[in-house]
C-alpha cells in the first residue's frame, strides 16, 4: 500500500493506523513523504517494521528516480522488497535513512537557499536561473519554484518550522515575499518571473523585482556590483556538496555514488559532471573547501561551515571516492 497524501503528520498518522488495521499481516505500507519523519509515521501502526518511504519524484510517470527510506524500525525483507517494486516499475531505487529531505531533497535546501539570498543580494532571478542552466542543470531552481508553485516550499517550511533558522531573516525570504503577494509562479501568472496566458516563457517581473530589491536592502545584504556567474554557481553547488557529505557522515546516504544517482535521476543534475560528489572530486575537494570559506565571510557562519568529512578529505588531498573504497563500499 502506498500513501500519497499532503504533508501532513497528523493525516498520514490517521491513515497509517486505518491501513494497518484493514490490510493483512505481512502487508508492506509505504509513504510517498518527501520531507516528514517516517519513524512517527510507522508508530501509528502495530507493524513498524512493515513501514518504509517510497519516495517518489515528480512527474512519478517519468522520474526515474525512487528513494527508499528505512526507518530505525523497516526490516530488511521489507528494504529487499521495495527494490523489486522500484525494479517492476522501472524505476532507480536509492537507500536512504530517515532525515529531513532525506537525501534530494536536503542537498536541495542549502543550494536553493543560496539561489534566494543570490536575489536578495542584487542578482537577477534571470542570472541565477541561466548560471545554473550552463551549469548543465535541466532548469534553474527559481524556475523551477515558479512551475512547482511558489506556495509549495512556504507550506513545507510552515509544516517544518525547526528547520527554519531563527538567526537568519534572508532563509527563503525571496519566496515569502513573492508568496505573500499571492505571486506562486506558472499557476497564476507571476512569481519570480511573468508568464502571459497560456505560454511558459520566462519574463521580467518587474513588480517582483522592485520588492526583492527593497527587502535586501532592508535586511543589509543588498550589494552594488554585478554577481558573477561563477559566484552563482559555485555558492549553490558547493552548498549542495558540504550538504551531502554531512549527509554520508551521519549515514543517511551510504556511499557517494547513491547521491550521484539521486541527483542524476532525479533532480536533472548535468550528467557528463557525474553528480555533485563525483563533480566535488573531479574539481578537488580542496576547491570546493576553499569556496565555502571565501563565501561564508560576512554570511551565517553555520551555511558555510565545512563538514568534518569535507574538511579531512580535503587536508588530506583525498576524495569521497577513495573514502568508500577506504570503507568497502
Amino acid at each position: 500500500m502506498i500513501e500519497a497524501v499532503f504533508e501532513d503528520m497528523a493525516l498520514k498518522k490517521k491513515i497509517f493506523a486505518e491501513l494497518d488495521r484493514v490490510t493483512k499481516a505481512g502487508a508492506i505500507l509505504a509513504t510517498n513523504t518527501s520531507t516528514l519523519d517516517i519513524n512517527q509515521i510507522g508508530s501509528a501502526t502495530r507493524r513498524p517494521q512493515d513501514v518504509v518511504g517510497l519516495h517518489f519524484f515528480s512527474p512519478a510517470n517519468v522520474t526515474r528516480l525512487l528513494e527508499i527510506v528505512r526507518t530505525d524500525a523497516t526490516a530488511n525483507d521489507v528494504v529487499a522488497t521495495a527494490f523489486a517494486v522500484a525494479k517492476k516499475v522501472k524505476k532507480v531505487g536509492v537507500l536512504s535513512r530517515v532525515a529531513y529531505g532525506f537525501i534530494g531533497n536536503r542537498m536541495m535546501d542549502p543550494y536553493a537557499r543560496e539561489a534566494e539570498r543570490l536575489v536578495l543580494e542584487g542578482a537577477l532571478p534571470a542570472d541565477v536561473d541561466a548560471a545554473l542552466e550552463d551549469f548543465g542543470m535541466g532548469m534553474g531552481i527559481l524556475a523551477v519554484f515558479d512551475m512547482a508553485g511558489v506556495d509549495v516550499g512556504v507550506k513545507a517550511r510552515r509544516a517544518n518550522p525547526d528547520q527554519v533558522p531563527k538567526d537568519d531573516p534572508t532563509f527563503y525570504r525571496a519566496s515569502q515575499i513573492l508568496f505573500d503577494q499571492n505571486w506562486l509562479g506558472q499557476k497564476n501568472g507571476k512569481g519570480y518571473y511573468r508568464y502571459e496566458a497560456g505560454s511558459r516563457d520566462r519574463l521580467q517581473h518587474d513588480e517582483a523585482l522592485a520588492l526583492l530589491a527593497a527587502e535586501g536592502k532592508k535586511l543589509g545584504v543588498a550589494r552594488s556590483g554585478p554577481i558573477s556567474r561563477q559566484e552563482i554557481t559555485e555558492r549553490c553547488i558547493f552548498a549542495m556538496i558540504n550538504e551531502g557529505a554531512k549527509i554520508l557522515e551521519e549515514g543517511v546516504a551510504l556511499r557517494p555514488a547513491d547521491i550521484d544517482v539521486v541527483y542524476t535521476s532525479g533532480y536533472a543534475f548535468p550528467r557528463r559532471h557525474g553528480g555533485p560528489m563525483f563533480y566535488a572530486d573531479a574539481i578537488g575537494l580542496d576547491t570546493v573547501l576553499a569556496g565555502l570559506k571565501k563565501y561564508g565571510k560576512g554570511r551565517r557562519a553555520a551555511d558555510f561551515e565545512p563538514s568534518a568529512l569535507l574538511k579531512q578529505l580535503a587536508e588530506s588531498g583525498s576524495t569521497f571516492a577513495a573514502w568508500a573504497k577506504s570503507r568497502g563500499l
